[in-house]
């Protein structure tokens, strides 16, 4: 019988080698045969994964996506009855991208983001990246905002705009925790000082943040 192959195994495969190389060099600098070769496949197998060297690039992108949302998940698993406030802290935190360990992904992110500006092809998917980690920051945004004080002289902050900074705020520092103008720790005190700044208007009394 004819070998079976696991296309979407090798695609992951192929995409993990598509970021070794892109952080090495940029997305630029990446070829399906140099691919190939980092990933131990044939070339003539990642080009029946990937009409183009753009359609890999693409799929490597959201490869680093379903990477940062698969350790959200986990983490939220393993405490499943956390509140709202502590979800949306784990959310920025792993968005950010500030740890040691994801900073490879970090800066395979960001060159993809960088090369976006001149390919619309990238820039594409990527704002529909952006749009979905909106989405979800303002969902999260909601439920804070539902577990906060009850009072009337509190004034509800707009989830769309609140999502908006906090995103922006998160790839910010992202870029100057990569450039060294910030450590990682600064970065995190940074983020949790805003974080803090909407638990205070929301008068949510000193959330216990998860780590």
């Amino acid at each position: 019988m004819p070998k079976q192959v696991d296309y979407e195994s090798r695609r992951r495969r192929i995409a993990e080698a598509v970021c070794v190389l892109a952080e090495e060099q940029g997305p630029e600098g990446v070829s399906m045969r140099d691919v190939a070769a980092r990933a131990q496949v044939s070339l003539g197998a990642v080009q029946r994964c990937f009409r183009s060297k753009e359609e890999m690039l693409l799929f490597a992108v959201d490869h680093i996506g379903d990477r940062v949302t698969e350790r959200l998940r986990t983490r939220l698993a393993a405490s499943p009855d956390q509140s709202a406030v502590t979800v949306l802290s784990h959310a920025a935190d792993e968005i950010a991208l500030l740890r040691e360990e994801h900073r490879a992904e970090a800066r395979i992110w960001l060159a993809f983001v960088a090369r976006a500006a001149v390919s619309e092809t990238l820039a594409g998917p990527l704002r529909s990246s952006y749009t979905a980690l909106h989405t979800l920051l303002v969902r999260l945004v909601t439920e804070v905002a539902a577990s906060g004080s009850a009072d009337e002289g509190v004034t509800r902050p707009d989830p769309q705009h609140e999502a908006r900074a906090l995103l922006a705020l998160a790839d910010g520092l992202t870029t100057h925790v990569l450039m060294g103008h910030l450590t990682s720790k600064e970065a995190e005190e940074v983020l949790h000082a805003h974080l803090a700044g909407l638990w205070e208007r929301l008068r949510i009394e000193h959330p216990r943040e998860a780590r």
